[in-house]
């Protein structure tokens, strides 16, 4: 603030005071959780002085107000314990402070084309990386991942004629449950690796860091700037489908298929401009929307808002870190921190559903998330395993059919089918995940349901993490360029392989083989 004091002789001199900003307060939320997070007093406390202390022992959904803070009360697992309870309280009032980063408008859309999806008009495409680096937020890597998903969209239309739904594993994919917290590196006992959210890939930064939740958020807005801005402007315009680049397909034949399929929409382009009617704007951008695994339910709650509805004008919950989230295999129970927070919340959310998954379990989750019945609301994403998914899958379904929950129906072929190569590497057949996902097909077409959508971990790189496909990639192809930090991931020519599968079992009423491609 600048006052302008004046003296006798008439001069002036600007004087300059000083104002202090207004400082950051935390909200109590924010304290509570700093507190419930950090080693300071005993983490497995749960502070229970708003609800019946019978409640913790059930699921209890329906005997108090929801709100952001609830899951401190229920038991947690894949917990994230920090050293400081006030850093964690200063990466939480940060966190509060920040815009969303998507807006109710949109979670309200994809609600819509979820709810298509589960009436079987429209399919799914979920994709991207297991767990997101930081360093992946930079346009190269974040072109390639957009270039593919688009790649993989242009023939699942042609073959599902169906619209699909685009959500992208990314802009927040990182944090990722583990199996175990610790591993063993040249004799000690460190703790594993759990994301750049938490901690960090090198040994030497493996203690977890609540100043990483805020630059999670940096680099989330950071990677959905660039996504819209790239929408915007034209990146995904189908009047020029030939700007995507397929130099990278090791496969003439899968590069050939993938050309008709251009060619006819290029043709069907065409006549749709001789007659006038290519003026739409969907042919020249796409509906994109951003997902990950609700994992750190203190990030989430902090970008939990009290949001109007844009349908009705009423104040109500969204959670602005993302359209779309997920409650992983490890982390569904009942009566669980992760459950308690996701039912809450009005975004459309996803359930991995694993081969320890009962029906009676698979029920319960319905009737706490969805209890308006919601159509669409929740994604139940399957992952069995190929050794399992006939046995379990049907009986799944049918417990589904018997409730009021019209849900959407997604296959995640790879998570279940993750082995160990000859050298030691986390790897997978891509055989494997193509028999998981079309026995899925079959078997809800044999059920009287329908597959509404895939799940991949993927990436538009050419790496070499998963073994078959086109590239015909072995055992000793993986040690060429196997990047990941965490799972491995389809690369860009397995994704479209995947894509052309699908589109046969459309077209073809059948899977063919990468073989019979290349006679095809």
């Amino acid at each position: 603030m600048v006052n302008d004091n004046r003296s006798t002789s008439g001069s002036s001199s600007p004087v300059f005071i000083k104002v202090n900003p207004q400082k950051l307060t935390s909200s109590e939320g924010a304290i509570k959780t700093a507190r419930l997070r950090s080693n300071s007093i005993d983490y497995t406390e749960r502070e229970t002085s708003n609800r019946p202390s019978d409640d913790l022992t059930g699921t209890g959904n329906d005997k108090f107000q929801w709100d952001p803070t609830s899951w401190h009360t229920k038991p947690i697992v894949q917990d994230v314990v920090y050293s400081s309870m006030k850093g964690v309280e200063k990466a939480l009032q940060k966190l509060e402070a920040l815009p969303p980063l998507v807006s109710p408008y949109e979670i309200n859309n994809l609600q819509e084309k979820l709810r298509d999806a589960a009436l079987g008009k429209a399919f799914v495409l979920q994709g991207g990386d297991c767990a997101e680096l930081f360093d992946y937020c930079s346009q190269e890597r974040i072109e390639s991942k957009m270039k593919i998903l688009l790649q993989m969209s242009l023939v699942l239309i042609w073959g599902t004629k169906l619209p699909l739904v685009r959500i992208g594993r990314i802009a927040g994919q990182f944090a990722k449950p583990r199996s175990k917290l610790t591993e063993e590196v040249n004799g000690q006992v460190i703790p594993s690796f759990r994301g750049d959210n938490i901690n960090g890939f090198d040994v030497s930064e493996r203690t977890p860091d609540p100043s990483r939740l805020v630059s999670a958020y940096f680099h989330s807005a950071a990677t959905l700037n660039y996504i819209r801005s790239s929408l915007s402007s034209g990146f995904a315009d189908l009047h020029r489908p030939f700007d995507w680049s397929l130099s990278h397909v090791q496969s003439s034949a899968v590069k050939a298929r993938y050309r008709t399929v251009v060619d006819a929409i290029t043709e069907g382009l065409s006549f749709m401009k001789t007659v006038g009617a290519d003026k739409s704007s969907t042919l020249e951008s796409i509906d994109f929307y951003t997902s990950h695994e609700g994992l750190m339910l203190e990030f989430e709650q902090s970008l939990t808002r009290k949001l109007q509805d844009p349908r009705n004008g009423e104040r109500k919950w969204y959670n602005t870190s993302a359209h779309f989230l997920w409650i992983g295999d490890r982390t569904r129970q009942v009566n669980g921190a992760h459950v308690e927070y996701f039912r809450g919340i009005m975004n459309p959310v996803g359930v991995k559903v694993g081969p320890s998954m009962t029906t009676d379990e698979l029920v319960s989750i319905l009737d706490v998330l969805d209890s308006d019945y919601v159509v669409g609301k929740v994604t139940l994403i399957t992952r069995y395993g190929i050794g399992n998914i006939s046995q379990i899958l049907p009986t799944h379904i049918e417990a589904v059919k018997r409730t009021n929950h019209k849900v959407v129906w997604i296959s995640d072929p790879c998570h279940g089918n993750t082995k160990s190569s000859t050298s030691g590497l986390k790897t997978r057949d891509f055989e494997d995940i193509m028999n998981e996902l079309a026995l899925a097909l079959q078997i809800h077409k044999d059920n009287d349901s329908q597959l509404n959508g895939v799940h991949l971990e993927l990436t538009g790189d050419a790496v070499t993490e998963c073994i078959g496909g086109s590239a015909q990639l072995t055992h000793e192809d993986l040690e060429v360029r196997y990047d990941t930090v965490c799972d491995p991931r389809l690369s860009e020519s397995q994704s479209l392989d995947v894509a052309f599968l699908i589109a046969d079992w459309c077209t073809q009423g059948k899977m063919l083989s990468i073989a019979e491609h290349s006679l095809s």
